[in-house]
């Protein structure tokens, strides 16, 4: 059977071309052996990646296929970039970083990018680019920290703060499931769970060991409480206080965050002690305490009750959140006197 000569060019050239894509990328795997003398820890940059001779790269960095590496990244020692991932701006990541396919870390805009060390950033999730607040004027500096140890799964989106003075910060050891939304000016602690598109506006505050079921919203300037637990299509629009549970449209009070607590490791008697200052606070029995403000009041001033420094915790979370300029505590049923 004959042989187009088109068929035969195409062959020649494969022919041709396969030693000398083997002979580069032979050289560019070995590329940073020639810095270390000693021959350890090289890195790898494969052909297809634009990887900017500015950039700085540490040891056993590992850069697949169809990669983007900006001027004025900063990679950490053994980071791996898996194929199609991208980071761009000025941007640093630390020790042990991972970035999956489609994952992209930084912006070319003013401001810098912060990752610590051993985060996972999942498929195709974006961190560190511009925000969504109209008021973000352009040419701004504008920030993003990420503290280390954090699992951030596939099409996360976590944004730059919307002014130079400010910046969103993510703490240590959390994990935010697929399709989470952290916005501008955000304020995450440490430890948290972030189930399936939890999204927080602008300028919410989580603190540490926050738990969050499914397809929640927070609306912006709310403040989450350490050690609650927010139910699955909430929508919460005020402040959640510390060691609660709270769940519907709009979010109210169900009570404590007994579960969470217990695993957190809290004491039989501080449990105890949380839920009689729970009771004394948001199911009174008695009329005559008067306002929530009397109430805290009492608990405070309940000789066995004040000595636990969780009880007093949970009430200063409380007036922290009905002082002037915040938003107030999400709702709860008050108990019926009739």
């Amino acid at each position: 059977m004959a042989v187009s000569p088109l068929r035969l060019q195409q062959q020649l050239a494969v022919h041709l071309l396969r030693p000398l894509y083997r002979r580069r990328l032979s050289t560019l795997s070995h590329a940073c052996k020639d810095d270390n003398d000693d021959g350890t820890n090289p890195s790898f940059i494969h052909p297809t990646s634009v990887v900017h001779p500015d950039a700085i790269i540490g040891q056993g960095v590992s850069i697949g296929p169809f990669c983007t590496v900006g001027s004025s990244v900063m990679l950490g020692n053994h980071c791996k970039l898996h194929p199609g991932s991208h980071v761009f701006g000025n941007t640093k990541l630390g020790d042990k970083c991972v970035l999956m396919s489609g994952a992209v870390v930084g912006d070319n805009i003013p401001g810098k990018t912060i990752i610590g060390c051993n985060n996972v950033i999942g498929h195709h999730a974006v961190l560190g680019i511009k925000c969504q607040d109209m008021k973000y004027k352009s040419g701004n500096e504008c920030f993003l920290q990420v503290g280390d140890n954090n699992e951030i799964r596939e099409h996360v989106s976590i944004h730059r703060s919307s002014k130079p003075c400010d910046r969103t910060v993510i703490g240590d050891n959390n994990l935010i499931m697929g399709s989470c939304h952290i916005a501008h000016d955000c304020k995450v602690g440490s430890n948290n769970i972030f189930a399936n598109n939890t999204l927080l506006a602008g300028h919410v505050l989580v603190e540490d060991h926050a738990h969050t079921a499914g397809a929640i919203v927070v609306h912006q300037f709310c403040n989450i409480g350490s050690f609650c637990f927010i139910g699955g299509g909430s929508v919460v629009s005020q402040d959640v206080p510390k060691y609660t549970m709270v769940a519907g449209d709009r979010a109210e009070l169900r009570g404590l965050n007994l579960e969470g607590l217990r695993r957190s490791g809290f004491s039989v008697s501080e449990i105890r002690s949380l839920r009689a200052a729970y009771r004394k606070i948001f199911m009174p029995t008695n009329a005559s305490l008067g306002g929530i403000e009397d109430r805290l009041a009492d608990v405070e001033c309940h000789k066995d009750l004040s000595l636990a420094p969780a009880v007093l915790s949970f009430v200063q979370s409380i007036r922290e959140s009905l002082k002037e300029g915040r938003r107030g505590i999400c709702k709860f049923r008050s108990w019926s006197f009739s």
